[in-house]
């Protein structure tokens, strides 16, 4: 888990994607409720639902009322990023002054010219800008991809994500983390460093 939010933090939070039902979210704790599972910080979205861990493929699948479509895969939804940024300044020194760092291999645009850095299995493209940036490529184009990595420049915290992802996980201060747990908007669960990912 800490090599998707980087090592080294006091604290760690997985903030799950909500799946959606009619286009609104759903959290995974209502989707639990109905199967009679809880969700627990390292829960599976598969196992919660009761299928096969390669579900995105399957012709039919939700549960009427309560689900009809997966948690997003990929960086950070827009939604749950918007949620994440007045939490996370409150956090920093510097929310005027982040890092971000986006897949190289989403191909929507050219960043032959834009310095890149190695993750775990990824090429990211560097980027920098304010907290508030990071919702801005969808913005611009409801298409476009949320960076995978933020950090400020006082290294208070790190945003980290995957385009084979439904969670997003943050590393930082206890208080930090405590925070995430207590934001009404976001679906969080305390994880440790090395917990595995999903």
């Amino acid at each position: 888990m800490a090599g998707v939010a980087a090592a080294g933090f006091a604290a760690y939070a997985r903030v799950l994607h909500p799946a959606s039902l009619d286009g609104r979210p759903a959290r995974w704790a209502t989707v639990g409720a109905a199967y009679g599972r809880p969700v627990r910080p390292v829960t599976y979205w598969h196992q919660l639902v009761g299928i096969n861990r390669f579900y995105q493929n399957a012709s039919a699948y939700g549960l009427p009322g309560v689900w009809d479509e997966h948690p997003a895969e990929g960086p950070t939804p827009p939604d749950v990023a918007r949620a994440l940024i007045p939490v996370l300044a409150r956090h920093t020194r510097t929310p005027e002054r982040c890092g971000y760092g986006l897949w190289n291999g989403y191909g929507r645009w050219d960043f032959d010219a834009v310095p890149s850095f190695a993750t775990p299995g990824r090429e990211e493209v560097l980027l920098a800008g304010a907290l508030d940036d990071a919702v801005s490529p969808v913005e611009l184009d409801e298409f476009a991809e949320p960076p995978d990595l933020w950090w400020p420049e006082d290294r208070a915290w790190c945003v980290g994500g995957d385009v084979d992802l439904v969670s997003t996980y943050i590393g930082g201060t206890e208080a930090l983390v405590a925070d995430l747990l207590a934001a009404p908007e976001l679906e969080a669960h305390r994880v440790a460093p090395g917990d595995a990912v999903n």
